[in-house]
């Protein structure tokens, strides 16, 4: 398997072990033909995306065990759809970013210089 590379051209770093994140419930925003949302936006979630979020039908604050997802909470790290995120900041409500954790294949619906506007500097901020 060729490695995964991050927006920045660099190894793509894991987003979060706790929650697990990631379309392959991994740690990273990898991707693949199957991931058909692309899953690949590693993103620090605020309470105003959770609240947009819910309000478009999809409640990531509400834990589903039978899907292993936990709920999130304001400050946890996870990989979101690449679409989503766009339509969060077109939104004003966009989450912030960490660049190093996202895959590059995120750069085929949102360009960098938004995935900069949002990028968190040190990523446990």
């Amino acid at each position: 398997m060729v490695p995964s590379l991050n927006v920045l051209g660099g190894s793509l770093q894991p987003c979060s072990m706790k929650p697990l994140t990631g379309f392959y419930r991994n740690g990273c925003c990898d991707t693949g033909p199957e991931d058909t949302g692309r899953h690949t936006v590693c993103v620090v979630v605020t309470a105003e995306f959770l609240a947009m979020s819910a309000y478009l039908g999809n409640d990531l604050s509400t834990p589903r065990p039978e899907y292993r997802f936990p709920g999130l909470k304001p400050g946890d790290r996870w990989c979101l759809c690449a679409a989503r995120f766009l339509q969060a900041a077109q939104e004003m409500a966009a989450p912030q970013v960490v660049l190093e954790s996202t895959h590059a294949a995120t750069l085929d619906i949102v360009p960098i210089e938004l995935l900069r506007a949002h990028a968190i500097a040190d990523p446990q901020d």
